[in-house]
């Protein structure tokens, strides 16, 4: 690990020394590129679950309709947050490392059960394996949304850092993955094609990259003004992309004016845990960024069941998709299926399994005789 940890190194000394020109475009692509697969070889053994794997603690059940994850650097109320927003007891104190472990707890908001992880203080150097970082990034990577949290005395700084460690382990936060066509093939060498002039990749730069992971038959479209990073995350493949809400803590502890300062900052929801300041603003922004439909069920003859939603991810909402959720035996027995509500041109509307749904839909399933 040691030897891996200062080739990191070097090649960070290296990038920092290199003044980024036209010119020296290939040759940062390249350190880029070797960084990148170094970084892999540290995050490899948690995701294979062998040496120095996720560890006590840490293999948390997925359990409920979501998971969010608090990330943030120790002391900043991540387990008092926890405390209030789910009656989950979580040790609370004011020196640093109190939660050593990983703590859930379950939200109960909209009809949804959110699980809700209290990751322990990240630190400088976690994507580099200090601390218990490897293992707090690994479990970052299984969430539907991150929560930031931040001490509203120092935000920005705090703010940069923790992204640079989520960035260094491949956690992209609100952000899209790459419009970048990247296909191997057998033969054929480098086929680089773009859509926009003058971008920031040029063909020799795409050949260097792609050469420091021996791929040297490739199709590559670019439709944007894509940079070197775009498309090592491309050629990585395990990105994860996670929608992200940087929760400024303790604002009872600053002015209106610096308040103000910060109502800049995008993706950002102000709080204070101790006094329960804003948190169904937090949880109504929770909602928001995991992007989530309620969809309540009708049996026949009978009124909806309005308290218990069926729960979907906003990018899997057909009638298919909530009959699965139920059971996945449904579809066996699927004739149609009657919906009311914002999908519905008329009500009920009789529609079948690929019928989109929207949030607060009714739906009641029609068998086969």
């Amino acid at each position: 690990m040691a030897t891996v940890m200062q080739k990191i190194k070097d090649i960070e000394d290296e990038m920092a020394r290199t003044q980024k020109n036209k010119a020296t475009s290939q040759h940062l692509g390249l350190l880029k590129a070797k960084l990148a697969k170094l970084r892999r070889e540290i995050l490899a053994p948690s995701e294979r679950g062998a040496g120095g794997g996720a560890g006590s603690g840490f293999d948390v059940t997925k359990a409920g309709d979501s998971r969010v994850g608090l990330v943030g650097f120790p002391s900043v109320g991540k387990s008092t947050l926890l405390n209030k927003l789910t009656g989950t007891f979580s040790e609370v104190a004011s020196y640093e490392f109190t939660t050593l472990t990983c703590v859930p707890g379950v939200i109960r908001y909209r009809g949804a059960k959110i699980q809700l992880l209290d990751l322990p203080g990240i630190i400088e150097g976690a994507k580099d394996g200090k601390g218990r970082g490897r293992q707090v990034i690994s479990t970052a990577r299984t969430c539907n949304c991150i929560l930031i949290v931040l001490d509203a005395i120092k935000p920005i700084s705090h703010k940069r850092l923790i992204e640079k460690e989520l960035e260094g382990f491949g956690i992209r936060l609100n952000k899209q993955p790459p419009n970048i066509t990247f296909r191997r093939k057998d033969k054929g060498g480098i086929n680089f094609t773009t859509t926009v002039q003058n971008t920031q990749l040029d063909a020799e730069t795409v050949k260097a990259i792609l050469g420091e992971y021996k791929i040297h038959n490739a199709d590559i479209t670019l439709r944007y003004d894509a940079t070197a990073d775009d498309l090592i995350d491309v050629v990585e493949g395990n990105r994860k992309y996670i929608p992200c809400v940087y929760v400024v803590n303790k604002v009872d502890q600053i002015t209106l004016e610096e308040l103000q300062v910060m109502d800049r900052m995008p993706h950002y929801c102000p709080v204070s845990a101790h006094l329960e300041w804003n948190l169904d603003g937090l949880l109504d922004k929770i909602w928001e960024y995991l992007n989530l439909i309620r969809v309540y069920t009708k049996p026949k003859g009978v009124n909806p069941d309005y308290d218990d939603p069926v729960i979907l991810s906003a990018e899997h909402t057909t009638v298919e998709d909530f009959c699965n959720r139920i059971h996945k035996d449904i579809l066996k027995q699927f004739k149609n299926a009657l919906v009311w509500g914002s999908s519905a041109k008329h009500k009920p509307q009789k529609v079948g399994k690929e019928h989109v749904l929207e949030d607060e839909d009714v739906v009641q399933i029609v068998k086969k005789v």
